[in-house]
This record gives structure tokens, C-alpha cells and sequence, in this order.
């Protein structure tokens, strides 16, 4: 019998706490049982292994970042979007580490399609369409705009630019300015 409070929806917001707080990859049905002082037993009927406990936190994360990029694109168009799309990216990043790591987590071809990885993707993809960009120009912009959030982040929160002057959000601010022009004046093939 499951142990009374326990849930998988439970144990997988308190999974995403314990990522932010230890790292990611420190995460294990172990630790989280310790957490809830509990034998690692008694989380079996909700989780099968720290595997699926580090998936269900990746969807979580891609769940809970889609809806506050959803929430900050709400009546905005070209680089108004494109800096709200990129500052609750960073936002959350910078907020939630372990999630923003775990959102990273490679899934299988059907959890990606039951992630909300997809809604990431369209909203990419509606911000895009403020460009003019067709395909496959417009797959090539998602991959490059998922590639500079993600390195830039990736960067600064391992300390990267914290040696030097100028700071971080205005270098920030350059970057999506870049990135403004370079969507509004897209390269011909």
C-alpha cells in the first residue's frame, strides 16, 4: 500500500526542488525518499526507478516553462516577443537550475511527443512568423535561437562572463538586439 500523502505528482514537484537545490544529476529515488524520511520502498508504487523520476521532472520543467513563455508572449510581436520568449528562458534558468537542466533531458521519441516540447516549438515558431521567414529558413532560425538562449545561459550561470566588465544583462540586451536584425534581415540560401 502507498504510503498516506504520497503521490507521483507529489514526488515529482519535490524532485524538481531537490534538482534546484543539489544539481540535476544528483537526483535519485533515494535521495528523495530521504527527503520525505521514508524507505526507498515505499516510492516504488509511485516511481520505478530515478530514471523515470529525472523524466517526469523534465517534463514538469518543459510543462512549467511553456506556461510561463505562453504567458509572456500574450499580445506581443517581433522583438517584443522575442525578448520576452528570451528573458523568461533566462528567467527561469537563472530561477530554477536543476529544472532548467532537467528540461534538457534527451526523451524518448513518445515523451518528446507528450512533452511540451512542442508548444516550445510553436511558440518559437509564432514569433518567427513577425520575420517572414519560410522553411526551411524558419527551422534554421528555431536552431539558432535555441542555441544562443541555451549557450548563453549555459555560460553565464557556470560564471563565464563573470570576470569581465561589461555585465551580463548588457551583453544580454546586445545579443537580442542582434538577433532582432539579423531575423529581420535574414541571409538568402
Amino acid at each position: 500500500m502507498a504510503r498516506a500523502g504520497l503521490t507521483t505528482e507529489r514526488l515529482t514537484r519535490a524532485g524538481a526542488e531537490l534538482a534546484d537545490e543539489v544539481g540535476f544529476d544528483q537526483v535519485t529515488v533515494s535521495e528523495l525518499a530521504r527527503r520525505f524520511d521514508v524507505k526507498v520502498a515505499s516510492l516504488y508504487s509511485h516511481l520505478r526507478n530515478s530514471q523515470e523520476l529525472k523524466t517526469r521532472i523534465a517534463l514538469f520543467a518543459l510543462e512549467e516553462l511553456a506556461d510561463r513563455v505562453a504567458a509572456a508572449l500574450a499580445g506581443r510581436a517581433g522583438k517584443d516577443a522575442l525578448a520576452a520568449f528570451a528573458n523568461v528562458y533566462r528567467d527561469y534558468a537563472r530561477q530554477h537550475p536543476g529544472r532548467y537542466a532537467a528540461a534538457q533531458l534527451r526523451l524518448t521519441p513518445e515523451e518528446a511527443a507528450a512533452s511540451a516540447g512542442g508548444r516550445h516549438a510553436q511558440m518559437t515558431r509564432a514569433i518567427l512568423r513577425g520575420y517572414d521567414l519560410g522553411e526551411p529558413d524558419q527551422t534554421h532560425a528555431v536552431r539558432l535561437l535555441g542555441s544562443v538562449f541555451h549557450g548563453y545561459v549555459s555560460l553565464e550561470m557556470g560564471g563565464g562572463f563573470s570576470h569581465s566588465a561589461p555585465d551580463t544583462q548588457e551583453t544580454w540586451s546586445r545579443v537580442l538586439d542582434a538577433l532582432d536584425a539579423l531575423l529581420r534581415n535574414w541571409p538568402a540560401p
